[in-house]
């Protein structure tokens, strides 16, 4: 099994970065990867969904299913891809901690590649790493833009 555990201190109140964040039909904008994001299923706090990333350097779109339940008491939420792909198993947990400078938001992604693949754990581990990074960073940037903009509404 292989880990992957960044995080991100974003400057803006929690409800905002939990709102923004957890709104699955958005992600389109709050990612830079992401294509399309269709809502499948409900089922109380329990959304399953398609993620479609744009298409890649020789046209191929990639896109599966995901389950996410976030948890607004304890502002964590589990999530699992349904479909797959490479790996034999995909895992995510994001928790989200008011900190002095914000709120620092983590993602932990446990996950094993199918054997056979040109590629494994350490290498998936590598791309994931810095995927998650790059898309931390915008959704920073854009959350942070967000709460300026409603404090200067509200003023």
């Amino acid at each position: 099994m292989a880990l992957t555990d960044n995080s991100i201190v974003i400057d803006a109140p929690m409800e905002l970065v939990w709102e923004m964040t957890n709104d699955v039909a958005s992600w389109p904008e709050l990612f830079s990867e992401y294509a399309a994001a269709e809502i499948l299923e409900r089922d109380g706090d329990t959304i399953r969904f398609r993620l479609t990333l744009h298409p890649d350097e020789n046209g191929k779109v990639w896109s599966w299913v995901s389950e996410r339940t976030p948890d607004p008491v304890t502002r964590t939420v589990r999530a699992r891809r349904i479909e797959t792909g490479p790996f034999e198993f995909m895992n995510l947990h994001w928790t989200y901690t008011e900190t002095v400078g914000g709120v620092e938001m983590r993602w932990r992604q446990e996950f094993e590649v199918r054997p056979g693949l040109p590629f494994g754990n350490a290498e998936m581990a590598e791309r994931l790493n810095t995927n998650t990074r790059r898309e931390m960073a915008r959704i920073k940037g854009l959350v942070e833009k967000a709460a300026a903009e409603r404090a200067t509404v509200g003023r």
